[in-house]
């Protein structure tokens, strides 16, 4: 069944409770033909790394939201939960919401697997919107190598627009400079591809900027998140030259005046 808008394909999003950015990038990247509706992740936990482990923990109760929306495919566009729970979590809280919803179920954390394995990249460089040494900070790198990657260079947004004489709390007030000034500080030597992470840290504009630093493909999370969205509802192999021509996309720069 096909819908209005949505002739080619509909999304369902699932978007932590307080995230800011991931419906406006969507808006921007989801391609001509393709729509998306929007269920928010909400727990009543006390703190964000209790509320990230729950999200996971009570995935069956957002799946609800669609209703029997003609959905092709589910997305948890949220990373902190992955590297919080971990791979082995993560692939069981999303088998179980494709069983529920009877679509393919993906997550922000394992459209950037998918991306990179397009790309043959092994060795990555990071670009983190959490402040050094924080839990999320902590958890990330280990989780992408829990994946088989290997972590050649990270750098922190926040620690980058700091220095910069700027103070940016919490992660979804990050403008996008502040990824910009974090892409020019890591260092690309001996990496296969750098990625943005988080879905919370405005990254659009950098990677419209920036696609390639120093040669070496620049994406973010959310970036990954939607690419392998329309991947799985065209049902097509990932393939490297589809995400490069995403990296160089018309449609999505025109929707940002670039």
């Amino acid at each position: 069944m096909r819908v209005e808008y949505a002739p080619k394909g509909l999304i369902g999003v699932l978007t932590p409770q307080a995230n800011t950015t991931v419906e406006p990038e969507y808006a921007i990247l989801t391609p001509p033909g393709y729509a998306w509706i929007n269920a928010r992740l909400v727990s009543s936990c006390a703190t964000i790394e209790e509320r990230l482990t729950d999200y996971y923990t009570s995935a069956r109760r957002y799946a609800p939201q669609f209703a029997n929306a003609p959905i092709d495919c589910v997305s948890f566009a949220c990373t902190g939960t992955s590297y919080l729970s971990g791979k082995d979590e993560e692939e069981r809280a999303l088998a179980d919401l494709g069983r529920l919803l009877n679509v393919p179920a993906m997550s922000a954390a394992t459209a950037v697997c998918q991306a990179l394995g397009a790309l043959g990249a092994k060795r990555i460089g990071l670009v983190s919107p959490y402040p050094d040494g924080e839990a999320l900070d902590r958890a990330c790198a280990p989780y992408w190598t829990s994946c088989g990657f290997e972590i050649g260079a990270k750098t922190s947004a926040k620690t980058s627009a700091s220095r910069a004489g700027a103070s940016f709390h919490p992660i979804y007030s990050l403008p996008g400079e502040a990824a910009a000034q974090a892409l020019a500080a890591v260092g690309t030597a001996r990496v296969d591809a750098i990625v943005m992470l988080g879905t919370g840290m405005p990254t659009l504009a950098a990677i419209a900027r920036s696609p390639y630093h120093d040669g070496i493909p620049v994406f973010s999370c959310m970036f990954a998140l939607v690419w392998a969205n329309i991947v799985a509802i065209d049902r097509r192999e990932p393939t490297a030259d589809d995400f490069h021509a995403w990296l160089r996309g018309r449609w999505w720069r025109d929707r940002m005046g670039v």
